[in-house]
């Protein structure tokens, strides 16, 4: 695991290695975090692992929020957790949480505090579609027609 880190961090990338968050994983975040390289641990499915993560060096932490959802936890809670361990330690670490099936989890964990989130395409596109919105769309398309008819908005 530490040779092929050294391997993908000597690309002439700009490049943030991946390493499970295992046992294993974290030895090697722990070795590579002392040679510079930057490290997102993954497959983190519970605070405490995160946790240790953060503390071994990882420069990331990617909790998998739907996947602890699927296995009978709550990821929204262990990613809050998360935020206010990495805060009240005071630990140069950022969150990225994964792993998403819904427009809720992204507004709850949004609402933790973290700064940033991996989505798929399609949840972003869940985020923009509400039936209300191509409704209201039209009636101000028919209501500036009916008042400035062909006028642009920028010529009014």
């Amino acid at each position: 695991m530490i040779d092929e880190a050294r391997q993908i961090a000597a690309l002439p990338f700009d490049i943030v290695v991946k390493i499970p968050a295992t046992e294993m994983g974290l030895a090697a975040i722990k070795h590579l975090h002392s040679e510079g390289i930057p490290l997102l641990a993954t497959a983190i499915y519970t605070t405490q692992q995160g946790f240790l993560a953060a503390l071994a060096g990882a420069d990331y932490l990617a909790p998998y929020v739907n996947r602890i959802d699927v296995f009978g936890g709550n990821g929204v809670k262990v990613v809050h957790e998360l935020q206010q361990l990495l805060q009240q330690q005071q630990l140069p670490c950022c969150l990225l949480p994964a792993s998403f099936k819904n427009p809720r989890q992204v507004l709850e964990v949004l609402q933790a505090g973290v700064g940033a989130i991996t989505l798929p395409i399609d949840l972003v596109a869940q985020m923009f579609a509400h039936p209300a919105v191509p409704l209201a769309v039209e009636q101000f398309s028919t209501d500036w027609q009916r008042t400035f008819a062909e006028q642009l908005a920028f010529e009014s």
